[in-house]
């Protein structure tokens, strides 16, 4: 007669086992869950990236001699870098200049 038993199943599962099994569950729904995150805010920003954009001014007026070499915007203002070292800031609604900022020289 042999000392192990007929049926595998009546055999009880070995703590180690049985601590593998959970972590590995565990592990799955991490990574689960982590994929749908990431998923999640990929779709979030290019939904975001899509919305129209603030117009653009169809025409400025510089003052004189000024030559523009970089323009950005924000939400109710536009500004135009010259040239010659100034920032030209203008009012969105009323196209009129708001600020002049002068940016003094690297020493």
């Amino acid at each position: 007669m042999s000392n192990t038993p007929e049926d595998p199943e009546l055999l009880p599962e070995p703590a180690n086992l049985r601590f593998l099994r959970r972590l590995v569950t565990v592990l799955t729904a991490v990574m689960i869950a982590g994929l749908v995150a990431i998923v999640s805010l990929i779709v979030i920003r290019f939904t975001a990236a899509t919305r129209a954009p603030v117009p653009l001014p169809s025409e400025i007026t510089l003052p004189a001699g000024a030559t523009a070499s970089a323009f950005t915007q924000g939400g109710d203002w536009y500004a135009v870098v010259t040239t010659d070292n100034r920032i030209l800031i203008y009012d969105r609604k009323t196209q009129q200049l708001r600020q002049t900022i002068a940016i003094a020289p690297a020493d």
